[in-house]
């Protein structure tokens, strides 16, 4: 597992965050079922992996105000990526494939605020 600080990540510094932010981190999961038969991440597993993420941020005590919010999103328009998961204030753009994938997720970034950096999406790679 290759972990980056979320201070130092991709070579800059990320902005402090407000103080009075309600929520820690903010994680949104693609949620999004396209109709007309295109791909799309809750045909890869999106909604398993927001399940659970929340089930584990609940039991690790890092849900509510001050902490962790577990969110479901639209499309995030991040398709060739999917399924995929955004983590903010330091925006960073994650894919997951099982439960391992969302449980590294959950202990490094959203308890410790380690960038789980093999799970990391290119920043070229959209829809």
């Amino acid at each position: 597992m290759t972990e980056t600080n979320c201070d130092a990540q991709a070579g800059g510094s990320l902005a402090a965050q407000p103080a009075d932010s309600y929520y820690e981190r903010h994680i949104f999961f693609c949620l999004n079922e396209r109709k007309n038969g295109e791909d799309c991440c809750v045909h890869h597993g999106a909604q398993a992996g927001f399940d659970r993420c929340k089930l584990q941020v609940k039991a690790a005590g890092l849900a509510g105000p001050g902490q962790v919010r577990v969110n479901k999103a639209g499309c995030l328009d991040r398709c060739a990526a999917g399924p995929v998961a955004v983590v903010y204030p330091e925006a960073v753009w994650y894919t997951f494939v099982d439960n391992d994938d969302i449980d590294e997720i959950v202990e490094s970034h959203l308890k410790n605020g380690k960038v789980v950096e093999r799970l990391l999406i290119p920043a070229t790679l959209g829809r």
